[in-house]
């Protein structure tokens, strides 16, 4: 007897990718990428998305990197009468210096009795009106960072390095 042969189930077929075809995908895969990457590059490059300074050019100089800021406190804290005659108020402040150099801090150290004297005339010299307010505040602290800046130019040290004054106590009676 003659069998026939038996019937194979149908398989699905499956085409090989052909060498043609894998270079078609490659170069899809490849024009993806590089237009992801340009597009990118755009984004991260307009002038519009870039933070001030990220706009700075070839020529400039990174700025250095900011030393830890020193403080020298006054001490003891000053204390003046001001006013005038018959309404002699009194003032206590505490005073403190920033610079980040060590030296600039040792410098202001031995110029402290010149600088007491001149901010004792500084302090003595204020009216009741304007230390109430937060401008008078403030313009007695720029004041007395120039006062003390000038001490230390008159006996030859660098000014300059004294960035900021500081009141971190400031009583008025």
């Amino acid at each position: 007897m003659a069998s026939e042969p038996a019937k194979k189930e149908a398989a699905p077929k499956v085409q090989p990718i052909t060498p043609k075809k894998q270079g078609k995908l490659l170069w899809i895969v490849i024009a993806v990428l590089v237009a992801a990457g340009g597009a990118g590059a755009w984004f991260a490059f307009k002038p519009s998305a870039r933070p001030e300074s990220a706009t700075a050019t070839a020529t400039d100089k990174p700025a250095a990197p900011h030393a830890a800021p020193i403080y020298y406190k006054f001490d003891p804290a000053f204390v003046v009468n001001f006013g005038g005659e018959g309404s002699a108020r009194y003032l206590q402040v505490t005073v403190e210096a920033m610079a980040r150099d060590p030296a600039t801090i040792e410098g202001l150290k031995n110029f402290e009795p010149a600088v007491r004297n001149d901010l004792v005339m500084l302090f003595s010299g204020q009216d009741n009106a304007t230390l109430m307010s937060v401008e008078g505040k403030e313009k007695l602290r720029a004041a007395t960072l120039a006062s003390i800046r000038k001490v230390v130019d008159s006996e030859g040290g660098n000014s300059k390095l004294i960035e900021a004054v500081y009141f971190t106590s400031f009583v008025i009676q």
